[in-house]
């Protein structure tokens, strides 16, 4: 079973993201990004399909800063399938001078790579906008998340986030809405390594 999901993991990761013609398109990422204020734990509200997540719910990703200053990445869900919680650990670092354009890896997959992981907009306490495409010349694929501080975030809070997707002009009809229901509060998890 847990080959299966590293297996599932590593394909997922390749051809997780919804796959568009074209290059990836221009977005402006934010400015004066502060990575000490991002740092805590955020609930995943709406995100692009990704394979990697399917019938994932209460997903969250908790960041906190390494030693080396990196940032640790470490993501959970609770599979509607099976009730079974699983993480996986990783870190997040700033690889062009743009400080809210980071780069995700995770370290236990077989297959390493970097994958984009950039902030479009965030206020730090209520929402974030993530945004990851990768460019293969005559296609690309193109992730999106919504991220809230609070499980059940209000309607006003998601409001903002659509701003910042719609300034950048990024489609919302790829949007899941991610089940945060009947979720425990601290679950134990078994780790994907």
């Amino acid at each position: 079973m847990m080959w299966m999901c590293v297996g599932l993991l590593m394909i997922g990761s390749a051809a997780a993201q919804v796959p568009f013609l074209g290059g990836c398109p221009k977005v402006e990422v934010l400015a004066n990004f502060d990575p000490q204020k991002y740092l805590g734990k955020w609930y995943e509200a709406e995100r692009y399909f990704a394979f990697f997540e399917f019938g994932g719910k209460c997903v969250t990703a908790t960041y906190n800063v390494n030693a080396n200053g990196t940032i640790s990445v470490a993501n959970r869900q609770i599979s509607i399938l099976s009730g079974v919680a699983t993480s996986i650990e990783g870190y997040a670092a700033q690889k062009t001078q743009e400080k809210a354009k980071l780069s995700v890896a995770f370290p236990s997959l077989p297959v390493q790579f970097d994958a984009p992981y950039w902030i479009l907009d965030t206020d730090y306490t209520t929402y974030s906008v993530v945004w990851s495409c990768s460019d293969f010349g005559i296609f690309s694929t193109r992730n999106a998340w919504i991220l809230t501080r609070e499980q059940h975030p209000p309607v006003a809070t998601l409001e903002k986030a659509y701003q910042a997707l719609d300034k950048n002009k990024i489609t919302r009809a790829f949007f899941i809405r991610t089940d945060q229901k009947n979720c425990p509060e601290d679950v134990e998890t078994n780790q994907v390594s």
